[in-house]
């Protein structure tokens, strides 16, 4: 039995942020405009238009050298309740094709139609609606890249840039267009292993291709996965998240800890996992509960339910301070879960304010945004790093944040 061709539609908007100011003040429209701190200011860029990209000013760019390099240009603080407002219109479009998608951040996505596009005219037909209904409708401009998978539908849609459409009909042709591209343009690899890799003359596409055992050798099985997509052979699926009542993470040590200051450490990192979920699902929670299994296997959960809560802080603190009032134990696993979920508006800060103090930082204004393109791994305070290094120099488990989105 021949199996189904999948057709994968990657949309990724063109300047977002830049592109919505733009809109929302026209006279903006042909200008170097970056969007993030000022000049003045400790921070970053967040994204900038077309025109700023031309000095060389790019996203996550300290301001400081962005300045430096365009200091004409037009330098302005985020506006987030213009942007999420912009993306719910974006993806309500893209839900019109087809009910498997995954929305990658506020202004990127993906879209399984393989098994609705003969609804709409075929994969390509349903491309250029996107395309035309996003310009009219939302008065910003997309790039569409349409393939066979999900790297593919990726790639695709970075050709096509900006507000153009790209479509990579199989592996073969997809082996074409990249065999002799940087390997970083193989999904999910990351500057530490393009080194890697550097260093045994492995650089480009074909390089892995024609190492192949070398980079198995090297990476492990994170290398069996790079050669697989190096060839063209992605499996992942476009993932519609199931809207879930509780959200939680946990993580079992490989050793027996009493370190409370350890376990604290793991809280934070997981307060931080589940602070961007939630905030990207635009929620807030009820309930904050602390998983604890000792040594002995006997588990205990303690709860507390209150203010709705979204901040990284706040769910930290009230995990670290119901792990203050158990019973000191060797323990194997703690985890965090929070439940009572909801979208409403809540009397609270925005999803986009770490906490009020943090707010009146630039930096923190980006920041989501940021861990959205970059990965949480890669955009962190300096409290958080300094939980990952006492984890790591303690001998014991790190505790993964997820890159979200690893961009090519």
């Amino acid at each position: 039995m021949t199996a189904t061709v999948r057709s994968i539609i990657h949309v990724d908007m063109d300047a977002f942020f830049a592109a919505v100011e733009v809109k929302h003040n026209p006279e903006l429209a042909g200008k170097p405009l970056i969007v993030g701190s000022l000049p003045h200011e400790r921070g970053v860029v967040a994204t900038c238009s077309y025109e700023a990209r031309k000095y060389g000013v790019r996203s996550a760019m300290n301001i400081k050298e962005a300045y430096r390099l365009c200091p004409h240009g037009i330098y302005m603080h985020p506006n987030f309740e213009r942007y999420v407002e912009a993306s719910k219109q974006i993806h309500a479009i893209w839900d019109d094709y087809t009910d498997l998608s995954e929305y990658v951040s506020l202004d990127e996505g993906y879209l399984d139609v393989t098994h609705s596009a003969h609804l709409f005219g075929g994969p390509s037909q349903i491309g250029h609606d996107i395309k035309r209904r996003t310009t009219e409708e939302v008065g910003l401009s997309c790039s569409v890249g349409i393939a066979y998978s999900m790297m593919s539908a990726k790639i695709a849609s970075e050709e096509g840039k900006p507000g153009g459409i790209f479509e990579i009909a199989d592996d073969q042709a997809l082996l074409r267009l990249i065999v002799d591209r940087p390997v970083r343009v193989i999904y999910g690899v990351g500057a530490k292993s393009a080194e890697t890799l550097a260093h045994h003359n492995i650089r480009t596409v074909r390089d892995v291709l024609a190492n192949a055992d070398k980079v198995r050798e090297l990476l492990g099985k994170y290398g069996h996965d790079i050669v697989r997509l190096a060839s063209g052979a992605d499996t992942r699926r476009v993932s519609t998240p199931p809207k879930s009542k509780s959200l939680g993470k946990e993580h079992t040590f490989q050793r027996d800890i009493t370190n409370f200051g350890y376990l604290r450490d793991a809280l934070l990192l997981m307060a931080k996992r589940l602070s961007f979920k939630i905030s990207m699902g635009g929620l807030s929670a009820k309930t904050v509960t602390l998983k604890v299994t000792y040594a002995n296997m006997v588990q205990i959960t303690r709860s507390k339910t209150g203010p709705y809560v979204s901040t990284t802080r706040e769910i930290y603190d009230i995990a670290a301070a119901l792990l203050d009032k158990i019973e000191r134990r060797p323990i194997r696993l703690i985890g965090i879960s929070l439940s009572g979920l909801t979208s409403e508006p809540v009397s609270q800060i925005s999803m986009f304010q770490q906490d009020a103090d943090e707010h009146s930082s630039p930096l923190r204004r980006v920041l989501l945004e940021l861990q959205y393109r970059y990965g949480l791994d890669r955009i962190a305070t300096a409290r958080e790093m300094l939980a990952r290094k006492n984890l790591r120099d303690d001998g014991g488990d790190e505790v993964e944040e997820d890159s979200f989105n690893k961009r090519m």
